[in-house]
């Protein structure tokens, strides 16, 4: 991390964690990169037990920024300070706690994780802590990994079973020629390809900007998957819309025989 970075993170945590309602302040590994790289942002996870001040008493905290923006719901607030893009996002402590029992049942109820997916649990684990007022955080992240093994199996079923979704939708597409599907349903069965293979491994899903580098480093894998990977991405000049889909069914077919 560049020293302005280290700088700007410091001040930050400064201001948010006198805060009475904070529990925790995690740095996002997005913050890593060089500041040159399109992907860099310096993204801080604020977990807070109650509400934090209001959006237009946030901006006036902030240090000196420009474009200020924030979600309508108030939890996620964008900002530049420089040329440095600032992105802070306020998480309930109590909906961890929520998400994570219900990932250690693992019952009826599931689902609930199912639609959002379990990369809330993959920022908890892979941040870094920049604030902790107690072992919150710590005993988290030590109780998702007691999650047994009825959790990943039941979320590759979940994912694997919407891939499959996916590749039907793209197949109608190619054959009715609709350009807009054709688009979303490959890029959609693609991504839930890699999230049934991320739950094959028992690892949670990373940020999508991450999804290339890190499936490719999965210890479990289906034979020929890299080679089939690389080429289901190359851009449709390269490959035909058709051909495409051939290997979308192979990648799918080797999915389901892990």
């Amino acid at each position: 991390m560049k020293p302005k970075v280290r700088e700007l993170a410091n001040e930050l945590v400064a201001t948010i964690s006198s805060w009475d309602s904070i529990e925790a302040i995690c740095l996002n590994e997005a913050a890593s990169a060089d500041t040159l790289d399109p992907y860099f942002a310096l993204i801080l996870d604020v977990y807070t037990h109650a509400d934090v001040p209001q959006p237009s008493a946030r901006a006036a905290a902030y240090p000196p920024h420009s474009v200020f923006e924030t979600s309508p719901t108030g939890s996620k607030d964008r900002f530049m300070v420089g040329e440095l893009p600032v992105r802070i996002e306020y998480k309930s402590v109590e909906r961890i706690g929520e998400l994570t029992e219900i990932a250690l049942r693992s019952g009826s109820d599931l689902w609930k994780i199912r639609n959002s997916g379990t990369y809330v649990f993959y920022r908890l684990v892979h941040c870094k802590p920049l604030y902790e007022k107690s072992a919150w955080l710590d005993v988290t992240n030590s109780t998702l990994e007691t999650i047994n093994d009825s959790f990943w199996v039941q979320m590759r079923s979940f994912y694997q079973a919407t891939m499959d979704h996916f590749l039907s939708d793209f197949g109608a597409a190619l054959m009715r020629d609709d350009p807009f599907h054709y688009m979303v349903s490959s890029a959609s069965f693609i991504k839930y390809a890699c999230a049934a293979l991320f739950m094959e491994n028992g690892q949670f899903e990373p940020s999508h900007r991450w999804y290339f580098s890190k499936v490719q480093e999965l210890k479990t894998l289906p034979d020929d998957f890299a080679g089939r990977f690389e080429s289901f991405l190359r851009r449709d000049t390269e490959l035909p819309p058709a051909r495409k889909y051939e290997i979308a069914k192979l990648l799918a077919t080797s999915i389901i025989k892990l």
